[in-house]
């Protein structure tokens, strides 16, 4: 039997680790290039290294817990299957985050691919999935960053077909802001500082106009470099 119909089987949905008896063919079906086993293999990218390390932090600990859920793999519609993680890190860099997801893909074989944190981890892993045709669920990323990001076009259909982002947006940044700052009373000028990467690029696109409509005037000195390490030019001007 091929991979596709091991996934099939299993229900794999776009809850990620969660399983259903369900027998709908998912859109995102594996390609039938792939063999069929009674292992279920997740791949899971994230920053363990680098400027985004912050993020990883808690990655061993959770990670164990999902290893220990697991151990005894799971029995899905009379057929019981191993549950392996393959954890890699992204290292903080797009590069690096493409080729651990490419490496999980092709050598590893999985069928799942989980990632967080960043749109240098989350974008160039999910567009590495896309490409493969494998199941890619990401989160930690203000959706238009990982949307727009992408090259998904405002008022077109979504051009993605096999990966998956679930994380609040610059609407929910822009609602916890006008409800927080209007308890001190302020001149209503707001310093921004936005980085040139797909991040502050969406957020500038979106958040600034939404402060603006609130009545809110944004002092923007323009994009910085990430991994910039002295900021007095931009912060006196």
């Amino acid at each position: 039997s091929t991979r596709r119909e091991f996934v099939k089987r299993a229900g794999l949905g776009a809850g990620g680790l969660v399983l259903s008896g369900a027998a709908a063919q998912p859109v995102w079906a594996r390609p039938k290039s792939y063999d069929a086993s009674n292992t279920i293999k997740i791949g899971f990218v994230s920053p363990i290294t680098g400027p985004a390390s912050g993020f990883g932090e808690p990655d061993h600990y959770v990670l164990g817990l999902a290893r220990k859920a697991f151990a005894k793999g799971l029995t899905v519609n009379g057929t019981h299957y191993g549950v392996e993680i393959h954890n890699k890190d992204g290292q903080s860099t797009p590069s690096r985050s493409a080729q651990v997801a490419n490496d999980l893909i092709h050598s590893t074989n999985v069928d799942l691919m989980l990632t967080t944190s960043t749109p240098e981890i989350v974008n160039p892993v999910s567009d590495a999935s896309e490409a493969a045709g494998v199941p890619c669920i990401s989160t930690v990323v203000p959706w238009e960053a990982w949307y727009f990001g992408r090259g998904a076009k405002p008022g077109k259909p979504s051009p993605f077909r096999y990966t998956y982002h679930f994380c609040f947006g610059v609407q929910q940044f822009a609602d916890n802001y006008t409800h927080l700052w209007p308890q001190v009373k302020t001149n209503k000028k707001v310093g921004v500082m936005w980085p040139n990467d797909a991040d502050g690029n969406a957020i500038r696109a979106a958040l600034g106009p939404l402060l603006e409509k609130a009545g809110y005037q944004i002092i923007d000195p323009g994009a910085y470099q990430d991994g910039t390490n002295d900021y007095f030019a931009i912060c006196v001007e």
